[in-house]
């Protein structure tokens, strides 16, 4: 019975463990290729498999599928964007498939493993933009990261608010 329990604990330490997208999507891609290497040129790589990531900027249903604008954003070690700032643009992804626009909303985060359609220029405010476009084989939409305002913050019981003579 001992034994069970420490494999159903390890199992589940692993699978807590791995990376964002499968193994044998993974292996098919291509991790010599960087998103500013995409953004410079798209259509050199067209049918390459990369995987990308960032967070969903908007979100638009088509009779052919549904089209996400992400802003991209560098990938941690799990394959999770990193919440910075830092961002080589934006791309888009093809889903052939419906996605709803209630779950896959502006503001998730989002990683996908996708081949490279080449290029689609789209009005930014009253320029034209570029945009990288991916064809999506696999993707992993994350969890909503609790507000700050939600997490539990420490007080002090001795500090008095009314009081002015209390300063920190």
């Amino acid at each position: 019975m001992k034994n069970i329990v420490v494999l159903f604990a390890l199992t589940l330490l692993l699978q807590g463990c791995t990376y964002a997208i499968s193994r044998g999507m993974t292996a098919k891609a291509d991790k010599t290729i960087t998103f500013e290497m995409l953004q410079a040129d798209p259509d050199s790589f067209k049918g390459k498999i990369l995987i990308l990531g960032g967070t969903i900027s908007q979100i638009t249903n088509t009779k052919k599928g549904t089209i996400l604008e992400v802003v991209q954003r560098p990938l941690d070690y799990w394959g999770k964007p990193k919440r910075t700032s830092r961002t080589g643009g934006s791309f888009l992804v093809l889903s052939p498939g419906y996605l709803n626009t209630f779950v896959y909303e502006p503001g998730r985060e989002i990683t996908v493993a996708a081949e490279v359609e080449g290029t689609r220029s789209k009005a930014l405010g009253e320029i034209e933009y570029s945009y990288p476009v991916v064809v999506a084989k696999e993707m992993k939409l994350w969890e909503r990261e609790p507000s700050a305002a939600a997490r539990p913050r420490w007080t002090d019981p001795l500090y008095d608010p009314s009081n002015p003579d209390q300063r920190y």
